[in-house]
Protein backbone atom coordinates (compact mmCIF):
# COMPACT_ATOMS: atom_id res chain seq x y z
CA UNK A 1 0.00 0.00 0.00
CA UNK A 2 2.90 1.93 0.41
CA UNK A 3 4.05 1.94 -3.33
CA UNK A 4 0.60 2.52 -4.48
CA UNK A 5 0.28 6.18 -2.06
CA UNK A 6 3.83 6.84 -3.51
CA UNK A 7 2.13 5.68 -7.42
CA UNK A 8 -0.38 8.39 -6.84
CA UNK A 9 1.69 11.16 -5.15
CA UNK A 10 4.66 11.30 -7.65
CA UNK A 11 2.47 12.35 -10.63
CA UNK A 12 0.90 15.34 -8.03
CA UNK A 13 4.76 16.31 -6.97
CA UNK A 14 6.23 16.33 -10.40
CA UNK A 15 3.48 18.73 -11.72
CA UNK A 16 4.10 21.12 -8.35
CA UNK A 17 7.64 21.38 -9.10
CA UNK A 18 7.30 21.48 -12.76
CA UNK A 19 4.78 24.83 -11.62
CA UNK A 20 7.15 26.20 -9.38
CA UNK A 21 9.50 26.21 -12.03
CA UNK A 22 7.65 27.37 -14.81
CA UNK A 23 6.32 30.80 -11.67
CA UNK A 24 9.56 31.15 -11.26
CA UNK A 25 11.24 31.35 -14.99
CA UNK A 26 8.18 34.12 -15.39
CA UNK A 27 8.50 36.20 -12.43
CA UNK A 28 12.52 36.86 -13.45
CA UNK A 29 11.59 37.75 -16.82
CA UNK A 30 9.15 40.63 -16.49
CA UNK A 31 11.74 43.37 -17.43
CA UNK A 32 10.61 46.79 -17.94
CA UNK A 33 10.52 47.86 -21.21
CA UNK A 34 13.43 50.31 -22.96
CA UNK A 35 11.93 53.32 -24.73
CA UNK A 36 14.25 55.60 -26.10
CA UNK A 37 12.94 58.90 -26.48
CA UNK A 38 13.85 61.25 -29.47
CA UNK A 39 14.96 65.14 -28.68
CA UNK A 40 12.08 67.34 -29.96
CA UNK A 41 13.18 69.57 -32.91
CA UNK A 42 12.65 72.93 -32.59
CA UNK A 43 12.74 75.33 -35.31
CA UNK A 44 13.33 78.86 -34.75
CA UNK A 45 11.98 80.37 -37.81
CA UNK A 46 9.13 78.83 -39.78
CA UNK A 47 8.77 79.26 -43.26
CA UNK A 48 6.74 82.04 -44.96
CA UNK A 49 5.59 81.34 -48.26
CA UNK A 50 4.48 84.37 -50.16
CA UNK A 51 2.94 84.33 -53.56
CA UNK A 52 5.56 86.70 -56.79
CA UNK A 53 2.86 89.06 -57.87
CA UNK A 54 5.72 90.69 -60.09
CA UNK A 55 5.45 91.84 -63.27
CA UNK A 56 8.26 89.48 -65.85
CA UNK A 57 8.69 90.40 -69.84
CA UNK A 58 11.12 90.12 -72.52
CA UNK A 59 11.80 93.14 -74.97
CA UNK A 60 10.64 92.21 -78.54
CA UNK A 61 11.55 95.12 -80.53
CA UNK A 62 13.67 98.10 -80.33
CA UNK A 63 12.96 101.57 -82.15
CA UNK A 64 16.12 103.62 -80.90
CA UNK A 65 14.92 106.78 -82.95
CA UNK A 66 12.12 106.64 -81.32
CA UNK A 67 13.11 105.84 -77.93
CA UNK A 68 10.32 103.08 -77.60
CA UNK A 69 10.05 98.81 -76.75
CA UNK A 70 7.92 96.76 -77.81
CA UNK A 71 7.33 94.51 -74.94
CA UNK A 72 5.60 91.08 -74.17
CA UNK A 73 4.00 90.17 -71.33
CA UNK A 74 2.84 86.22 -70.00
CA UNK A 75 -0.67 85.75 -70.91
CA UNK A 76 -2.66 87.22 -67.42
CA UNK A 77 0.46 89.67 -66.79
CA UNK A 78 0.07 93.01 -68.39
CA UNK A 79 1.92 96.59 -66.93
CA UNK A 80 -1.08 99.34 -66.08
CA UNK A 81 -0.65 102.54 -68.24
CA UNK A 82 2.40 104.84 -66.60
CA UNK A 83 3.87 101.93 -64.83
CA UNK A 84 7.59 102.43 -64.81
CA UNK A 85 9.43 99.48 -65.26
CA UNK A 86 12.90 98.47 -65.56
CA UNK A 87 15.17 96.73 -68.46
CA UNK A 88 17.96 93.75 -67.73
CA UNK A 89 20.46 92.32 -69.60
CA UNK A 90 22.14 89.36 -68.01
CA UNK A 91 21.46 90.37 -64.46
CA UNK A 92 22.16 94.06 -64.76
CA UNK A 93 19.80 96.84 -65.04
CA UNK A 94 20.45 98.91 -68.01
CA UNK A 95 17.36 100.97 -68.78
CA UNK A 96 14.31 102.15 -67.66
CA UNK A 97 11.02 102.41 -69.20
CA UNK A 98 7.33 104.11 -69.08
CA UNK A 99 4.42 102.32 -69.82
CA UNK A 100 2.04 104.19 -72.94
CA UNK A 101 0.29 101.73 -74.85
CA UNK A 102 -1.21 101.18 -77.41
CA UNK A 103 -1.24 97.33 -76.21
CA UNK A 104 -2.25 94.24 -78.93
CA UNK A 105 -2.91 90.85 -77.60
CA UNK A 106 0.60 90.06 -74.94
CA UNK A 107 2.49 92.95 -76.76
CA UNK A 108 2.49 96.49 -74.98
CA UNK A 109 5.11 99.84 -75.85
CA UNK A 110 6.41 101.86 -73.59
CA UNK A 111 8.68 105.06 -74.31
CA UNK A 112 12.46 104.34 -72.89
CA UNK A 113 12.90 106.82 -70.43
CA UNK A 114 17.18 106.16 -69.35
CA UNK A 115 19.73 103.53 -70.77
CA UNK A 116 19.30 101.41 -73.50
CA UNK A 117 17.78 98.13 -74.49
CA UNK A 118 18.13 95.89 -77.04
CA UNK A 119 15.87 92.78 -78.01
CA UNK A 120 15.75 89.90 -75.75
CA UNK A 121 16.80 92.17 -72.58
CA UNK A 122 14.05 91.66 -69.38
CA UNK A 123 12.17 93.94 -68.13
CA UNK A 124 10.85 93.70 -64.40
CA UNK A 125 8.86 96.03 -62.05
CA UNK A 126 11.87 95.56 -59.27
Amino acid sequence: MNIMVLKMKFPLVIFAGLLVLAASGCSQSKQKPVVMVKPAVTTTATPIVTPDFSLSAKVVSVNTIGRFVVMSFPTGQMPRQDQTLFLYRDGLKTGEVHVTGPQMDSNIVADLVSGDAQAGDTVSDK
